[in-house]
């Protein structure tokens, strides 16, 4: 199994929305959105998973963003009925972080929304939380259980536990993508059963790091995922190359795409981002730094759910 923990992005949120659509995950992916911000994009994508029947992860305790606030302002009451209405659904997985406040949300899901204990998922990322696991989970564990690959987790936390790595190296500029354009990514997905996990989770090609605040970059980078001959993940950087100010962020793309592309004649990654990536070099679009970011995270969850499902059926 494979959880990809995305932010609720607008483009993380619609990228989800249109794998759904086009029926590119199977039963073998379940994605984890930790909201940032109350939104008609996160309702609808929500919704689109239950209307599916398609299970996805909801973090109700996000500790990036300003969706709790969102959540309790006026003016967001109509959509936050909508959402408690849609949290309801079989098809969403309630989830949090443990924190000090975990045994009240735990009761509140138990004696309020009628969950089960073995129907959420926790998150344990913090040395510190321990010893609330155990507290809460003493007799009855959670379905999913996310912690880092660390051995204070391995020895406290034994059912049903998914490793949970930032597996994306972040480069501070865009730029210096170029210095190493093809590197390792993960090798999660051949070794985590083996490790004793049930399933594996990672921040796709985004990564952990968070800000709500964009910015108009100096060079314009796709960032594609494949399998190398020993079916382990690796990441390669396509930067463009007019990177000295901000301007002209079509011709970057431009840049970007025809390396891409021209790398993809002898690759043959043959996925609807990829399509949709050669779609736009033949026609010379520029979508947007969103709708980027959105093509690279359809593709790393598409070829995740295609080895999954081979080997599902071996």
């Amino acid at each position: 199994m494979y959880f990809p923990l995305l932010r609720g992005r607008q483009f993380e949120l619609i990228a989800l929305r249109e794998l759904i659509d086009n029926s590119l995950i199977g039963n073998s992916i379940i994605p984890i959105i930790e909201p940032v911000k109350m939104s008609s994009t996160l309702i609808k994508t929500l919704n689109t998973f239950c209307e599916k029947n398609k299970e996805i992860s909801f973090i109700y305790n996000p500790i990036v963003g300003n969706f709790i606030s969102d959540f309790k302002k006026e003016a967001n009451i109509q959509q936050a009925e909508q959402l408690k209405k849609i949290l309801i659904s079989p098809n969403i997985i309630a989830t949090q972080y443990l924190n000090n406040n975990s045994k009240r949300l735990l009761e509140k899901w138990i004696n309020e929304d009628g969950k089960k204990v073995s129907d959420i998922m926790v998150i344990s990322n913090d040395e510190d939380t321990l010893p609330i696991y155990n507290e809460l989970f003493e007799k009855e564990f959670p379905r999913y259980t996310l912690i880092p690959d660390e051995r204070e987790f391995r020895r406290e936390i034994h059912c049903n536990k998914v490793l949970i790595d930032d597996k994306f190296i972040k480069q501070n500029r865009n730029t210096d993508y170029a210095k190493k354009p093809d590197e390792p990514f993960s090798n999660d997905h051949l070794y985590y059963k083996m490790d004793g996990y049930i399933g594996f989770s990672d921040y796709s090609v985004i990564g952990d790091d968070y800000s709500d605040t964009g910015f108009a970059p100096y060079a314009v980078v796709i960032h594609i995922v494949y399998f190398d001959d020993n079916m382990k993940l690796r990441v390669r950087h396509f930067v463009s190359d007019t990177n000295d100010d901000i301007s002209d962020p079509a011709k970057k793309f431009s840049e970007a795409v025809t390396k891409l592309v021209q790398w993809n004649n002898s690759m043959n990654l043959d996925t609807f981002a990829m399509r949709q990536f050669e779609e736009m070099y033949e026609k010379e679009v520029y979508p947007g730094l969103g709708t980027i970011k959105k093509l690279s995270l359809m593709h790393h969850i598409e070829l995740m759910s295609s080895f999954l499902g081979q080997e599902n059926l071996k």
